[in-house]
């Protein structure tokens, strides 16, 4: 039996809270062989709300050693390091997607003038604009972002960044719905949205279903990233003529 393609290297942060599968941390989530490179004290914390600069030299080594070991592409499970990805981009020589915040400023151009992009993301007050124009979404870029920091209980927030040991999977789905519905009633302009965090994606159904909005998160991009460095399946050829 054929091995799966790949590997996919990965930058996982140093935590230890559930990665449920659809979770950037979750070994089956792409479909493809995975490696996994923690970085030693890179915090939850430490990365969204102290977005602290000191993580680049590790995160540039873990790039540079993932790629060493046969990585075709590079992504992370924080969508707080975009701020690193052009430095990251330069450091190797595979394509890196350090955030699903990448795919913004291409949103944007789908849904056209007039309408803004959704964010939403795991802690609203943290997520900056050197955040978006590190993934290239810059001012002229309309967005408006919501956070799971702003439902009602906020428990999924609370066992991400607290880095709890078990994960209310049912409470994060009714968490993400409620977010979603807040972010589209608050701004009806919203025509699309992107999950921020690489803990949600396991919740776009929810998302989508609450806000009636198409929903991309990190695992899209990863894998149209993927369909152009990997092999391609082989296409049939067209039935010839009768």
């Amino acid at each position: 039996m054929d091995a799966p393609p790949g590997p996919l290297g990965v930058l996982i942060l140093d935590t230890r809270f559930p990665r449920v599968p659809g979770d950037a941390g979750y070994p089956g989530t792409f479909g493809v062989r995975v490696l996994y490179q923690r970085l030693p004290r890179a915090t939850a914390v430490r990365v969204v709300r102290e977005g602290d600069a000191g993580l680049l030299d590790a995160c540039r080594n873990a790039a540079r050693d993932l790629v060493s070991r046969g990585a075709v592409a590079v992504t992370t499970t924080c969508g707080f390091l975009a701020p690193f990805q052009d430095r990251l981009a330069s450091a190797v020589d595979v394509p890196v997607l350090t955030s699903s915040l990448l795919l913004v400023p291409l949103i944007a151009r789908m849904v056209g003038p007039g309408r803004a992009v959704g964010v939403l993301t795991i802690e609203r007050r943290s997520l900056r604009p050197a955040h978006l124009a590190g993934a290239g979404a810059h001012p002229d870029v309309p967005v408006v972002v919501g956070g799971l920091d702003e439902v009602a209980d906020g428990r999924f927030h609370r066992q991400i960044l607290e880095d709890e040991t078990e994960l209310d999977v049912a409470t994060a789905r009714a968490e993400h719905r409620e977010a979603a519905r807040r972010l589209v009633a608050a701004h009806p302009e919203v025509a699309a949205i992107v999950l921020e965090c690489a803990n949600m994606p396991p919740y776009r159904a929810d998302v989508q279903g609450a806000s009636g909005r198409p929903v991309w998160d990190l695992t899209d991009l990863v894998r149209l990233v993927l369909a152009g460095v990997l092999p391609p399946r082989p296409v049939l050829a067209p039935p010839g003529p009768r």
